[in-house]
Formats: structure tokens, C-alpha cells, sequence
């Protein structure tokens, strides 16, 4: 038997009309009679499948459509044209079964009420979506392990530091324990103690009840501790959909050598374009081609402490899907 996708879009598009006029006041007064507008597509007809339990990067730089999809996926928006079901909803209906089973966090923006603890506001999201009293006690003690979320809950939201907000936000959106998790940018403004944390409840909380997960980030360390598929767009168009590595694999032609030398003294040029020297620490950047062949003259010709080679950093590589699409 065929598992239903748990979400579908097919050619979606979004186009939003915006009013434009040039500065000064008779283009002021000229708007008052003809204002002019401007067609701005943020989604261009994209076409993605997820399976239940996947977890999926939406990659993508600033107005690249990952927010206006998201919406639209969340049903906060109406698409211009296509089709979308998540959990065999269609979301801009707004069907209460589908709102008790899906959740969208959202980075820059407040569920939570500023002037009451996180406790309080959980008590409200429970009343929202009608979660019994003893499934919520059982949810709540989770997250509040899962998150340390303790000496939080009765501290007034204005009182606590912006990742301990963010933790707060997590779990009041997943009270309820939705099936399918929107995430956009979740740990935007965080330390890296802090990401790394909610980096590992994200892990955890799908592994525990194989929630969908659609993520975007800016952070790389994110998109890579968490997914194996990624899916890129720019302008609203998709650029790639598919396995994190092959994505590495397709446009890059490079391989990163680290070598540890204990001084930044050699002149290593000959082997590779040297890309920095920490600590002696030398990065080289070589043909894929020539890895093997420098690998061994290094070793033969200089004395090596430690040797590594890798990929280069995913946000190089999504760079380079963004200057091919625009070449």
C-alpha cells in the first residue's frame, strides 16, 4: 500500500501586485490619479514532494520565495496558481483538522505573550487546540526535559534571554504535537551553545514521533546536522532537489587538503591554491582530479603532522548553485 505523501506541491506560484511611484511630491500627487504597479512573482512554480517523517532543508538567499512558500504551506497565504495538500489538507481552507496537526516557528516573529510566563501561554495553547490535560502533562514534561525548559516556565517572557525565548516558542509550538513542523530560521540570533541545542531537540522530537520537518536556515551547520535532502530555490524557481551530498558533489570541482605543519613558514603554493594558514594549519583547494596525487606528494615532500581532506563548506557550494543559475 502506497504511503500518502505528507506533503505535495505541484506548480505553485505566487505572485504579489506592488505599488510603485518615483519620489518627490508631483509623482505624489501624479499617484493620487494613476498609481502604477508592478507584478513581483515570489514563488515561480515549484514542485516538491515530502514523505512522512523526512526531514528537508529549503535552502535559499533572502527573497528567494522559502518565507511565501512556507506561508502558503501553512495556509496563512493563497497561492496564485497550483495545487498544494499537506496531510491531504488544503491549507488555505483552513480545516481545524488540518490546523491540529501542523505548525509553522518562525524565527523573527512571537507567539508567546511578553508580559505572562511561557506557562501561561502553554495553558492558552492547550485551551487553542483542545489537548487533553494528561496528554498535555505528558507532552509538556517532555519538552521541559528535552529543552531544560524548567527555571523558564514562570519567568515572565520579557525577562528571558533570546535563546531561552526561542526554546520557549519551540515548545509552545509543539504542544500539540503536530505532524508536520515549518520551521523558518528557528535558531536565527542564537549562540552556538544554543543552536546546537535546539539543533538536537529538532533531531530528537522526529525521531521520537516522526514529525515532517521542512527547515529553512542561513545557518549551514544546521541544514547539515539535520538533513539529507535539500531542496534550493532563487527568484521563486526551484535549482535543486535532492541528496545534501550529491548537491556537494554536482557543483563542486574542488576538494579542500588541511595539513598540519606546526609553522606557516612553507610556500605550499606548488600543491594547490592556498586558501588560509592558522595555527599551522595550511588549507589547500585542489582539483577533484588531483586530490590523490598532491595527497601523496605532500606527504612524500614535507613533514606532515596530520592530513585531512574534505569537501569544501556547504555555504560554497550553495553560493555556486546560486552564481550558475544567474551565469
Amino acid at each position: 500500500m502506497a504511503i500518502s505523501p505528507a506533503v505535495d506541491i505541484h506548480d505553485l506560484h505566487k505572485t504579489f501586485v506592488v505599488p510603485e511611484r518615483e519620489g518627490g511630491m508631483r509623482a505624489a500627487l501624479a499617484s493620487l490619479v494613476r498609481r502604477r504597479k508592478q507584478e513581483v512573482k515570489a514563488v515561480d512554480g515549484i514542485s516538491f514532494v515530502l514523505s512522512p517523517g523526512e526531514i528537508v532543508g529549503f535552502l535559499g538567499p533572502n527573497g528567494a520565495g522559502k518565507t511565501t512558500t512556507l506561508k502558503m504551506l501553512s495556509g496563512l497565504l493563497h497561492p496564485t496558481a497550483g495545487t498544494v495538500t499537506v496531510l491531504g489538507y488544503v491549507p488555505w481552507e483552513r480545516d481545524r483538522g488540518f490546523l491540529r496537526r501542523i505548525t509553522l516557528v518562525m524565527g523573527q516573529r512571537n507567539q508567546l505573550v511578553w508580559d505572562i510566563p511561557p506557562i501561561d501561554s502553554f495553558e492558552l495553547n492547550r485551551a487553542v487546540y483542545r489537548v487533553p490535560a494528561a496528554e498535555y502533562r505528558r507532552t509538556l514534561d517532555e519538552l521541559t526535559e528535552l529543552l531544560e525548559l524548567g527555571p523558564l516556565l514562570k519567568k515572565p517572557v520579557r525577562n528571558l534571554s533570546l535563546g531561552e525565548r526561542m526554546k520557549c516558542e519551540v515548545a509552545a509550538a509543539l504542544l500539540h504535537r503536530p505532524q508536520v513542523v515549518f520551521l523558518d530560521e528557528p535558531t536565527i540570533g542564537l549562540d552556538v551553545t544554543m543552536q546546537r541545542r535546539i539543533r538536537g531537540f529538532i533531531s530528537e522530537h522526529n525521531r521520537r514521533h516522526g514529525a515532517t520537518v521542512l527547515l529553512t536556515s542561513h545557518y549551514m551547520a544546521d541544514v547539515e546536522a539535520l538533513c539529507r535532502r535539500v531542496i534550493v530555490i532563487h527568484h521563486g524557481r526551484l535549482l535543486f532537489d535532492g541528496d545534501l551530498a550529491k548537491l556537494v558533489e554536482r557543483f563542486t570541482s574542488h576538494k579542500t587538503i588541511v595539513v598540519s605543519l606546526g609553522d606557516c613558514g612553507a610556500d605550499l603554493s606548488p600543491y594547490g591554491e592556498v586558501v588560509s594558514c592558522t595555527d599551522g594549519d595550511v588549507t589547500l583547494r585542489v582539483p577533484k582530479s588531483e586530490t590523490a596525487r598532491v595527497t601523496g606528494r605532500l606527504l612524500a615532500d614535507l613533514p606532515v603532522m596530520d592530513l585531512t581532506v574534505e569537501d569544501p563548506p556547504i555555504e560554497e557550494v550553495i553560493d555556486r548553485v546560486f552564481r550558475e543559475e544567474l551565469s
